[in-house]
């Protein structure tokens, strides 16, 4: 057996895994050659799916010049086109790029960098955070504070910190109630938040929770309302997945701090970014005072993680690849709308090329295990089972993917 420590993997599972070998387009290869269409895009970050040319051929030329430079006290090529061109893609482009390599320190930085900004400021009140209710945003101790789900996390409850959780529509109730609530938290203990964190418009680990860009757009006018500092969590949502560049965008609103990762090197390298307005990071000088943010890691902007990023973010503006994942939309939405008709389906939702079909309990796991039967890999979330595939599938390839989940929950018992 494997010395390997398999993250989110019951020990009950470790005897019927693949060993995969290999990558091509939507398509994995294990040990043994069986292809799969990877129908989750390897945890939601392989939009451009598996050995990009492009992407390949940046990793492949910035490993013969550099393959690791510091950014604390120094700089390089890559790190500052990477973050110019992130800038760039905001609606508000005057902004700073703090680096890291995964998307929990993306949101970390994003926690620190709030609760600093208002010490700052001299209005130290400001020392809690709101986030949605089932929000996720890492695993780390103060993003499973904030992005708390009881599956995962209840073992550490103790050492959490408090975080104002706001529920969210349809689930928890009507869209007008949860505004509502929200409402009552900002009135109540906005003086005290310094931020809130968001997953816009879809919340993935919850089960691929949609909910409407009005409801996302009533939070923004909150913060705004109560001069707090507003975070998108676009770690899974961001280069294209909903349809559009980023999943806010669906709102019209505009982020004081953007969180980025998985898709941002299309998932070929480790590398994400906090993305924070200018009026926030203006206040981190050192003089009089020293406000530095003294927080890094060793590997962040490293020089191949943002040559790769960088032809990921090429791809998807020459390809117009949201356009392409908003197209796909339609297809997702049209094929997986009649599985709302089988006796053990209770919902389906989709958005952009994010697809889920929420089924009774006790099911997914063999659908899940039919649809491998049959080359195709999903992870369920709980009773939900969901297509995330990369942004580059086709739609005849979408179709095929869509029966035969159609065929594994119709024959699931």
């Amino acid at each position: 057996m494997s010395k390997i420590w398999h993250p989110y993997t019951p020990f009950s599972e470790l005897d019927d895994m693949p060993n995969i070998v290999a990558g091509d387009g939507i398509y994995l290869e294990d040990a043994e050659g069986n292809r799969y269409i990877d129908a989750v895009a390897s945890w939601w970050c392989c939009s451009l799916g598996h050995g990009q040319p492009a992407i390949v051929e940046a990793i492949r030329e910035q490993s013969g010049k550099l393959q690791h430079s510091i950014l604390g006290g120094m700089t390089h090529p890559g790190a500052v086109a990477l973050a110019e061109k992130l800038a760039s893609l905001m609606p508000d482009k005057g902004r700073h790029v703090h680096f890291a390599s995964d998307g929990a320190s993306a949101i970390e930085a994003a926690l620190k960098i709030s609760l600093q900004y208002w010490s700052i400021r001299g209005e130290t009140t400001h020392t809690q955070f709101a986030a949605l209710q089932e929000g996720y945003h890492g695993d780390t101790l103060s993003t499973v504070g904030l992005g708390y789900i009881e599956k995962f996390h209840h073992h550490f409850e103790s050492m959490l910190t408090t975080t104002h959780r706001i529920p969210v529509p349809p689930y928890d109730d009507s869209e007008a109630a949860c505004i509502a609530a929200a409402e009552s938290i900002f009135a109540e203990h906005g003086s005290e938040l310094a931020a809130l964190v968001v997953e816009p418009m879809c919340q993935g680990a919850a089960g691929m929770r949609i909910y409407p860009a009005s409801f996302l757009k009533r939070l923004h006018q909150l913060c705004v309302e109560h001069g707090v500092l507003f975070v998108a969590d676009e770690i899974a949502t961001g280069f294209g997945r909903t349809g559009k560049m980023f999943a806010f965008e669906h709102a019209g609103v505009d982020p004081d701090i953007v969180c980025l990762g998985k898709a941002l090197s299309a998932g070929a390298v480790p590398i994400s970014a906090t993305v924070v307005r200018d009026s926030i990071y203006d206040q981190f000088g050192d003089k009089p005072a020293d406000n530095t943010f003294y927080h890094g890691h060793t590997y962040a902007g490293n020089p191949i993680a943002c040559a790769a990023a960088l032809a990921a973010l090429e791809v998807y503006e020459t390809e117009k690849i949201p356009a392409h994942a908003a197209r796909l939309g339609s297809t997702l939405a049209e094929t997986l709308t009649p599985l709302a008709q089988l006796s053990c389906v209770s919902d389906v939702r989709c958005l952009g090329l994010i697809g889920a079909v929420e089924l009774e309990d006790g099911c997914a796991g063999v659908v899940a295990q039919a649809m491998k039967s049959r080359g195709i890999l999903i992870r369920p979330l709980g009773n939900v089972v969901y297509l995330m595939p990369p942004l580059v599938i086709s739609d005849d390839q979408l179709r095929h993917v869509a029966g035969v989940l159609h065929d594994a929950i119709r024959d699931a018992p």
